[in-house]
């Protein structure tokens, strides 16, 4: 028992002194998603800061590609001392639900850091599109099954899981098109290439705003204070509907926890600086404070639910 507590008390003291110490080097913050999605740009506005706050460089990666796996897989087996971390969203909890061969485990291989934004999503069409709501599109749909399509991010990305939450609501057979990011996703529908898809305001308000995209709804609860005269998908015909896309930053699972913690209080400070909430609200994203165990236990919580809407999808 003696040499148990000398070890642990050993341990502790090592990973005190590497949260005193950190960071040493470069800070490589991985994106598993293309440049100008919204994920990358959280992980940018937040990489930037930390960089002038510590002095090191910080490095924002993309790496896409498996709805986010790659780069998932990438971290997961990386060197955990907090020099190497993950910015993900909302499909990074359903992947073990499509993916059968994943090289890492979603909730063992992580710890969870710091929530970066909860951003509303959009329900969008073309310009040229002829549906001009919710309802006219849901018509369409059903009119023709199996005729119509979505456009995503990826499988299992968010805007894969937000689509078929609104297609099993909806009762809809529609077909899925996976691109490899939101950027594409955004050239399809403008198009008119792809009929529909659900995609982050921070990420798609421009083409709205220039109108090359028609925003039909969001997926949130309430209202978008960037698109404050969009309704809500629950207010256009299917009451209850709500999806709360959120962008997180997570860790290999043996980062010493006074790293995490280091981490997840420069960031809370960061995102509570007057210029960074400024530019998030432009984009209608908003914060989600949480310390990283908070953090973990929601992401078990977001496994478990999300899980079960992407089994019930069409194979």
């Amino acid at each position: 028992m003696k040499r148990l507590l000398i070890a642990a008390a050993a341990v502790l003291v090592a990973a005190t002194s590497a949260a005193q110490t950190y960071p040493s080097k470069t800070i490589k913050i991985v994106v598993p998603f293309t440049a100008g999605s919204a994920t990358d740009i959280m992980a940018r506005v937040v990489g930037e800061k930390l960089q002038a706050a510590w002095g090191q460089p910080v490095v924002v990666e993309n790496r896409p590609g498996a709805g986010g796996t790659l780069g998932a897989t990438q971290v997961a087996k990386g060197e955990a001392d907090g020099h190497t971390l993950l910015v993900v969203s909302t499909g990074h909890v359903v992947n073990p639900v499509l993916y059968s061969n994943l090289q890492y485990d979603t909730l063992g291989d992580f710890s969870g850091v710091t929530p970066l934004a909860s951003l509303p999503s959009v329900l969008v069409v073309g310009a040229g599109s002829p549906y001009k709501t919710v309802a006219e599109l849901i018509a369409a749909a059903r009119a023709k099954p199996g005729v119509l399509n979505y456009a995503s991010a990826g499988v299992g990305s968010a805007t894969h899981v937000n689509a078929e939450k609104f297609r099993a609501n909806a009762n809809l057979q529609v077909t899925h098109i996976p691109f490899k990011g939101t950027p594409e996703t955004i050239v399809e529908v403008s198009s008119g290439r792809t009929d529909f898809m659900f995609t982050p305001v921070l990420a798609s308000i421009p083409s709205i705003r220039d109108n090359r995209l028609r925003a039909l709804a969001v997926s949130t609860a309430k209202r978008s204070s960037a698109l404050p005269n969009v309704p809500t998908v629950a207010e256009s015909g299917l009451p209850g509907f709500a999806f709360d896309f959120w962008i997180g930053m997570l860790a290999p699972a043996k980062t010493p926890k006074p790293v995490v913690a280091k981490i997840n209080a420069e960031v809370a400070r960061i995102l509570a600086l007057p210029e960074v909430k400024e530019r998030m609200a432009t984009l209608g994203a908003e914060t989600m404070p949480m310390s990283p165990e908070q953090f973990d236990a929601y992401i078990k919580d977001e496994y478990t639910t999300l899980g079960a809407v992407m089994r019930s999808a069409p194979k």
